[in-house]
Formats: C-alpha cells, structure tokens, sequence
C-alpha cells in the first residue's frame, strides 16, 4: 500500500482512487479523502441515483472482494464511476476539496482561457446542470465570465454534474484573491488604423430584428403596427417596377423603329 502513497489525511489510500486520479482524461477530478467516503452522511440520497450503489461504494473505497463475471464487474465499474463523480461533486465545496482544486487552478491544471484578451487565465471547471446526463464539464474564466468547452475529447465525456453550478463561485468566495481583475478591453475592429464606426453595424442588427419581429406578429394574425410603412415600401417598390418596365417598352419601341428603316 505504500506505493500508492497519497496527500489525504488519512494513512489510508485506496487503489482504486488512486488508479482512477491517475488515469488519462480524469486530471479534472481530485482524490476524496477517506474519511468523507466512510461517513454515511455526506453519501445522503446516492443510494437511489447509482445502479449497483453497495457493490459501487465497496470498489471505490477498496473493500470489494466478490468474485463475479467480466460483464457485472464492467457494471459495477461504470457505477464506481458514477457513484465517485457525484460525491466528488459535493466533495469539492468543502474546506478540504477547495483547497485541493484551488492548487489544481493555480497549477493551470484546467487550461488556459483561448480568449487572447484574457492573456491566458487559469480556467476552471463547472456544470451546467447539477442533474447528471444533462451537459458535459465546460471550463469558466474569471475574466471574462464566460465559458469553453475543453480541448481534450477526453475531458469533453465529462459529466458537468460531477462539478456543479456554485463550485467555482464558492471558490472565489472562499479564495478572495484569486479573483482575478475583471478585464474591460474589446477586440475593435479597424481598417488601416481607423476604428470601423459601429453605427452601421447596429443599425443592420436593429432592421434585422425589427422584420423577425413583424413576422411572428403576422404569423399570429396580429397587427405589427408598421402596415403604413409596409405599404409605402410596397408602393415604391411598385413604382420602380412600372418604371422599369416602361423603360423596357421604350427600348422595345426604339428597336423595331430601327429595324423598320432598315
């Protein structure tokens, strides 16, 4: 046992926590102490969400000792990894699991936010969803508050549920000075030097908006409030049809002239 030698408080290392913390694609997760996996308590309610939950918690916590077929011990491993992830989830919001990810996100451990701006901010992991199978790990940035999906497709399985919605902001609660200082700078777009004037740019945005919203009201039989407008487009539309065709006409008109003489 002493070579799977770890930092929890416990004398008491478990291989299969070990062997899962080291495997490829489970650097997101931190080792859970011995003692909180034994205490009943902190597993309130598990019992009913994971498949096998007994023969689960026996493999994570290394008391396992029935011999079974290959396909039930595939079974009750996916359920150990079930079972771990939704611990680790509560697990990571106490004072030991916060300390133990804040050295993971001051290691850069969760990559580096991609946006340039934010001159690569230590990102953190986080759900979507604190209900498992709705959303995979995404990573959040401080910076610029906003979140990426991870570049490994191995840390992309991830079920976001096995790190939840508050963790990374009870982390900053807990560590005031990892905050980091919010950034206000924009990419502004420029065309030899000059800022391009975003005028125009809104004004597009503002049509566009204004005729998805006159549609849904048509499509509900609704009054949009711009049938003057739409008719006066209409009518100028009109106009520059009839012109055009009148144009037509006297082209038409000038070359069987022309062919007549000849």
């Amino acid at each position: 046992m002493d070579d799977f030698a770890s930092d929890t408080d416990s004398d008491y290392t478990s291989y299969w926590r070990d062997w899962f913390i080291s495997s490829r694609g489970n650097e997101y997760f931190c080792e859970i102490d011995e003692d909180y996996l034994t205490d009943r308590f902190n597993l309130t309610g598990l019992n009913t969400e994971v498949q096998y939950y007994q023969y689960a918690l026996d493999l994570v916590t290394d008391v396992f000792d029935m011999e079974v077929d290959d396909d039930m011990r595939e079974q009750i491993e996916k359920a150990a990894r079930h079972l771990y992830g939704l611990v680790h989830a509560r697990y990571i919001v106490t004072t030991r699991g916060l300390a133990k990810m804040m050295e993971k996100y001051k290691q850069g451990v969760f990559g580096k936010c991609p946006r340039v701006i934010c001159e690569s901010q230590h990102l953190l992991p986080m759900g979507q969803h604190d209900i498992p199978s709705h959303s995979q790990v995404k990573l959040y940035c401080a910076k610029c508050e906003d979140i990426y999906n991870p570049k490994s497709s191995r840390h992309n399985s991830i079920d976001g549920a096995y790190f939840g919605t508050s963790f990374h902001n009870i982390l900053f609660q807990v560590y005031p000075a990892l905050m980091p200082q919010k950034t206000q700078r924009r990419y502004e777009p420029r065309i030899y030097g000059f800022r391009v004037h975003a005028s125009a740019a809104l004004m597009r945005w503002q049509e566009e908006r204004r005729e998805e919203m006159k549609m849904r009201l048509r499509g509900r039989g609704m009054e949009t409030g711009f049938e003057e407008e739409d008719e006066e487009g209409e009518e100028e539309v009109s106009e520059e049809v009839e012109v055009e065709g009148e144009e037509d006409g006297i082209d038409d008109m000038f070359e069987g002239q022309m062919q007549a003489v000849q």
